[in-house]
């Protein structure tokens, strides 16, 4: 466990989440496994309920694993306490919300808004934080609005200076919850873009959790969550470059995977099943005379 450290900022292993409530519980994880390696740029995907939203907001510390291992940035989750955690949320995640009330505050303005998370730790005098908000803004291409307050940005303005307001404590991953999901589509390109710059210029690791198609067909890799386990992977062939001036793959430089979990279980995506004609819960397995493992639907399902 510990020799992946360096190689990946996030290691979930076997990751189980039960929420109990009076009358029953409800297993939103059922033993994921995950491995996102440092300053890279994914996305995770899945229907409404499949577990992604549980999982980042495990990652941000927002909630606890029931069962399983789950590793940021070299520490343990399970062990945190309480004041650690508090600590870990402020400088090892950043968040962006769908909803920018949940990051900004409207009655100061966008450097004091990017400052404000720094108040809350011992890094630098004032003079740094100011210097380090303003950095940032420059990024996001703020930096002739750094004295203006809310009401005087645009909806995709806010929702940059919530980016450099996630970034303001250098943390190793930026958590993403829907970010394009209120805005249109145009800054949705730019939103992108920004990230993109980020993940170049400061080297941070975003996870981006979305149903947005555009999202999903402009990072490294995509993740598909299916019943509370990971089902697939989608990865870019040909990434090198491409996240300042942000373009979409074509299909032919995307290469799907499937993902075993580790006691060599596989989920195969009902769409592909359906093609088969499979109407029970059978498959023929066998390997050919190259080894490669080939699939069939039995003649009598």
């Amino acid at each position: 466990m510990l020799d992946n450290q360096d190689k990946y900022v996030i290691i979930a292993e076997n990751l189980i989440k039960i929420y109990k409530t009076k009358d029953a519980e409800v297993l939103a994880l059922q033993g994921l496994d995950l491995l996102i390696e440092r300053g890279e740029i994914m996305a995770i995907i899945g229907n409404s309920g499949s577990g992604k939203s549980t999982l980042l907001n495990m990652i941000g510390g927002l909630d606890k694993p029931s069962a399983g291992k789950l590793y940021v940035d070299g520490k343990d989750l399970f062990k945190l306490k309480e004041k650690d955690l508090v600590d870990y949320k402020t400088t090892t995640v950043g968040f962006v919300w769908q909803n920018n009330a949940r990051n900004l505050l409207p009655y100061l303005t966008a450097v004091e808004n990017v400052m404000m998370p720094m108040q809350f730790n011992n890094m630098k005098p004032i003079k740094d934080k100011r210097a380090r908000a303003l950095l940032l803004l420059e990024l996001m291409g703020l930096e002739k609005r750094a004295k203006h307050r809310l009401n005087q940005l645009s909806g995709g303005e806010q929702q940059r200076l919530a980016i450099a307001l996630s970034l303001a404590n250098h943390p190793a991953v930026l958590l993403a919850d829907e970010p394009t999901g209120s805005v249109d589509t145009r800054t949705t390109k730019t939103i992108l873009e920004m990230f993109g710059n980020v993940n170049k210029e400061l080297g941070t690791t975003i996870v981006i959790v979305t149903h947005d198609p555009e999202v999903s067909r402009r990072v490294q890799r995509v993740v598909t969550i299916r019943d509370g386990k990971t089902s697939s992977e989608l990865v870019a062939s040909n990434y090198s470059d491409r996240l300042t001036g942000i373009e979409a793959f074509d299909a032919k430089e995307q290469v799907e995977l499937a993902v075993l979990d580790r006691t060599g279980r596989l989920q195969i995506p009902r769409p592909l099943l359906d093609k088969m004609g499979l109407t029970g819960n059978r498959l023929h397995v066998h390997m050919d005379s190259e080894n490669r493992i080939i699939l069939t639907a039995p003649d009598n399902n």
